[in-house]
């Protein structure tokens, strides 16, 4: 196995397997893994090198607007090294050592990169605390792992961006656990994905002058299996998200300066973003069972109507 992905992971990731299992299944507040250089050092470069650039259309979000992060689903078609990294997730070589790092078996490389590919979040950009989708919307697996390597050579942790895992996000700032992993370069985070993997990160804040310099560059991808144990699997759902909360300095009988309104109306802005998902979803589950009783309540009264059609000519038969 390691003869087959010595191009692509640096030989200490292949070396600390063992290990990294042990880890993983003791990470704390969900299983998870922290894998500094990550890929063979070449290869991280080029795949930072062939990074796509920021394209206004894979920016838009769900309200059809160009928003701060881009998103390249079809690896593919960025370059060769892309490929590379294509043909390296999708072999029996690199799915069996995933599984032998986190103890999960029977892994699944996703073609379609649904959500995942190259991400890059720009200036501005956030990301509340959220538990992933977890079927795949057109096999339905069951989702099982997230992988991201980061790509940023230079990264500041009063830059935000740092991406956090979160034992419950809706619990208080002083109960709520978090641990907080800066995107640096070649750094891997592998992390199970299940009602309880709470993760996000905060708002990215660069320095004036270097907003246009950097952003918070990634790959994302994502395995699935056919099946999952049964206690951590309790219904099909979307992404679920939580709004963050004030922030402590906010208190009652506090003179709100400029940046205080304007923290609370992103906030106010991004809760009524996330209501109108749900309700759009509500919608569109509620039209579905609409059109499905009244396809059931036609389907019915045609076959009544056939039923009394063949006793009309059953009565009619008898007469003669």
């Amino acid at each position: 196995m390691a003869n087959a992905l010595k191009d692509y992971l640096n030989p200490s990731t292949l070396e600390a397997t063992a290990e990294l299992s042990k880890s993983f299944e003791s990470a704390e507040p969900f299983s998870h893994l922290v894998i500094d250089h990550f890929f063979e050092p070449d290869f991280c470069q080029s795949l930072l090198d062939e990074f796509p650039i920021f394209d206004d259309d894979k920016a838009r979000n769900e309200n059809g607007t160009i928003g701060r992060k881009a998103v390249h689903t079809e690896l593919c078609n960025i370059g060769n090294q892309y490929q590379k990294l294509d043909e390296m997730i999708r072999s029996d070589a690199f799915l069996d050592w995933i599984s032998q790092a986190t103890g999960i078996p029977d892994l699944i490389y996703d073609p379609d990169y649904y959500g995942g590919g190259t991400h890059e979040n720009c200036h501005g950009q956030d990301l509340d605390p959220h538990v992933d989708f977890n079927r795949h919307p057109v096999t339905n697996y069951h989702r099982r792992l997230n992988l991201i390597v980061y790509l940023n050579k230079e990264w500041q942790d009063e830059w935000g961006g740092l991406i956090e895992f979160h034992q419950d996000p809706r619990k208080s700032p002083e109960i709520n656990e978090i641990t907080k992993v800066a995107p640096l370069f070649n750094r891997c985070v592998i992390f199970a994905t299940h009602d309880h993997s709470w993760h996000g990160f905060e708002r990215i804040n660069l320095p004036e002058g270097d907003s246009d310099e950097h952003s918070r560059k990634s790959i994302a991808l994502y395995f699935y299996s056919k099946t999952r144990p049964a206690h951590e699997y309790k219904g099909n759902h979307s992404t679920i998200y939580v709004e963050r909360p004030l922030p402590r300095h906010i208190q009652p009988g506090q003179a709100l300066s400029d940046e205080d309104y304007q923290h609370i109306q992103v906030l106010l802005a991004r809760r009524d973003q996330h209501l109108q998902r749900l309700y759009r979803d509500n919608h569109r589950l509620q039209d579905m069972l609409d059109n499905l009783s009244n396809h059931k309540l036609f389907r019915l009264a045609r076959e009544t109507q056939n039923f009394a059609s063949r006793v009309k000519r059953t009565l009619l038969w008898q007469r003669r």
